[in-house]
């Protein structure tokens, strides 16, 4: 079984094609490239590199979110389109069990961790021996609630992903459980953890059409949420405008 694996969902842009438990192909960028024109690009040189063709492929993996909105929209409406013009099924990964599955065999807790802003990460919590196991399913939790729960625990936990950097010196302050993170070649997303994990998945048969999929956000976009603050506070505004006024009246 051919996989195409499709990670957008933070500044990586990744794509590659497993076959029956292989890695064949990985394209992986880190850096601020456009999503939106990377992503075909490096689908067709992996295919070209591979001398392989889109139709041979039997299922598309794309990893479905948390992360960034833009980033999201961009490999769902990626995975998507071929979906629909190749007639193949699509398989939704959680992008932080994605990032776990990385860590297949670690001893510790694995712990993938992306900066939500504001305090806030999204984040999971997943063993990894013999198999992925969902302890913690992703979430968007302030980060001192996080360090009290992973405290909780009383286990060493393995961190990695974006939010390392940002959190790293909150975390080795306020956790009271050993902690490790991952080096350079496993802290990030990569397309071949999407595609590997997918195959589990296709086994399992969960999989999607491309009309089915959609992404999970966990949060709002930061515009909406502005604008959702910015009609609240114009309701505020009225009532208290309107109140100005009553008041007004009781002193004529």
């Amino acid at each position: 079984m051919k996989i195409l694996g499709i990670e957008s969902s933070s500044l990586v842009a990744s794509v590659a094609l497993v076959a029956d438990g292989v890695t064949m192909a990985e394209y992986t960028v880190n850096f601020k490239k456009t999503h939106s024109q990377t992503l075909l690009p490096m689908i067709d040189e992996v295919m070209g590199m591979l001398e392989f063709e889109l139709p041979e492929v039997d299922a598309i993996a794309v990893s479905g979110g948390p992360g960034s909105f833009t980033g999201l929209r961009i490999g769902s409406a990626t995975a998507k389109g071929l979906g629909l013009a190749l007639d193949k099924p699509l398989i939704h990964v959680p992008t932080l069990d994605a990032m776990a599955y990385g860590l297949f065999g670690a001893a510790s807790l694995v712990c993938p961790m992306m900066d939500a802003r504001r305090n806030q990460v999204y984040t999971g919590l997943y063993r990894c021996g013999s198999s992925l196991e969902v302890l913690v399913p992703s979430c968007s939790v302030d980060i001192g609630e996080w360090a009290e729960l992973l405290n909780g625990r009383g286990e060493p936990v393995i961190f990695l992903g974006d939010g390392v950097p940002v959190y790293q010196e909150f975390l080795g302050r306020q956790l009271k459980v050993c902690c490790r993170f991952a080096p350079a070649h496993l802290n990030r997303q990569r397309a071949a953890s999407v595609a590997a994990l997918g195959a589990v998945y296709l086994a399992a048969g969960k999989t999607e059409t491309a009309m089915e999929h959609r992404p999970d956000y966990l949060k709002k976009a930061q515009a909406e949420r502005e604008l959702e603050e910015a009609r609240r506070q114009g309701k505020m505004q009225e009532l208290a405008a309107g109140h100005s006024v009553g008041t007004g009246g009781n002193y004529r």
